[in-house]
């Protein structure tokens, strides 16, 4: 493309940012287009926020001028911006992303802290297990905040557990990836006892399509996301058997949930004899459930 042809009324940073208002803020509101513009400056130039504000009247070089140019086209169709500058950040760690893994949620960092609050005063060594793993950032985040577990890490896809042992190995943390599929009946994991098992498996259903985002629905894995409306629960089940063989006497479970069916998984837990606890997320919605065996010292 000739840069002539761009529509930046010229390459100052003002009239950049000033572009980008005019073509998002009807599509994400003026708020979340400045974190937008703040993230790309980030990522193509290496400015800080503080940097961004007091630079308004700088120019950038032709080059990049096309650099945000595609951005703002991406962004206008929906394309996460986590796409765009290849990554995100998960509980102080760098996630490498791609249309191959889930883009790593709030809500999921909510859960991950809540969980190395429970266990950072234990002196024991502990071993974690993360089924359906994806990008690896849950895995990756408790290892670098619990370094003395052991770390496993599972997913069906090669394509996610590429990218997750990247991530691991650029956020300098050693994690075992194994890709096996959880629904499969003969699944075997060579540790037998773990200490924590977690997961965030597929549970929108099918149904629930019609209720999300163009940037989740159009550039999110649908095989990380997705169950049918007939057997939603079917990755809990398959998650309450392994947890049954593999979770440690004074172990605990936890995982994500469809908020539309918390009491219906706590349930299925409970048949698993588990003793299972509903827990809200900072937005007030029942996002995941804890769970220890029913027989658990005390």
């Amino acid at each position: 493309m000739n840069t002539r042809n761009l529509r930046f009324r010229s390459n100052r940073v003002s009239d950049i940012m000033a572009l980008f208002h005019e073509e998002l803020d009807t599509l994400y509101g003026s708020g979340e287009t400045g974190v937008f513009i703040g993230m790309l400056f980030e990522a193509f130039l290496g400015w800080d926020k503080v940097r961004l504000l007091t630079s308004k009247e700088q120019t950038v070089d032709q080059s990049d001028l096309l650099r945000f140019h595609w951005a703002l086209e991406d962004l206008k169709r929906y394309r996460p911006i986590q796409h765009i500058i290849g990554c995100t950040e998960f509980c102080g760690c760098r996630i490498a992303v791609s249309p191959d893994v889930l883009i790593p949620r709030p809500e999921t960092e909510e859960i991950v802290n809540w969980v190395v609050n429970q266990f950072s005063t234990l002196n024991s060594q502990l071993s974690i297990l993360d089924l359906c793993t994806g990008s690896g950032c849950i895995a990756i985040a408790l290892k670098k905040a619990l370094p003395a577990a052991d770390v496993t890490a599972v997913d069906i896809s090669s394509a996610a557990l590429e990218i997750a042992r990247q991530n691991a190995q650029n956020n300098g943390v050693d994690v075992n990836f194994v890709q096996t599929d959880i629904l499969n009946s003969q699944f075997s994991i060579l540790n037998s006892q773990f200490s924590i098992i977690i997961s965030n498996p597929p549970y929108v259903r099918e149904s629930e399509r019609a209720q999300m985002q163009r940037n989740v629905l159009d550039y999110d894995p649908a095989l990380a996301l997705f169950v049918p409306d007939d057997d939603p629960l079917r990755f809990y089940r398959a998650i309450a058997a392994i947890a049954r063989q593999h979770l440690a006497e004074d172990g605990m479970l936890v995982v994500e949930i469809n908020e539309a069916l918390a009491d219906e998984t706590a349930a299925l837990f409970r048949e698993h004899a588990f003793s299972p606890a509903i827990h809200t997320d900072f937005r007030g919605k029942q996002r995941w459930i804890s769970a220890t065996t029913v027989n658990r010292k005390q």
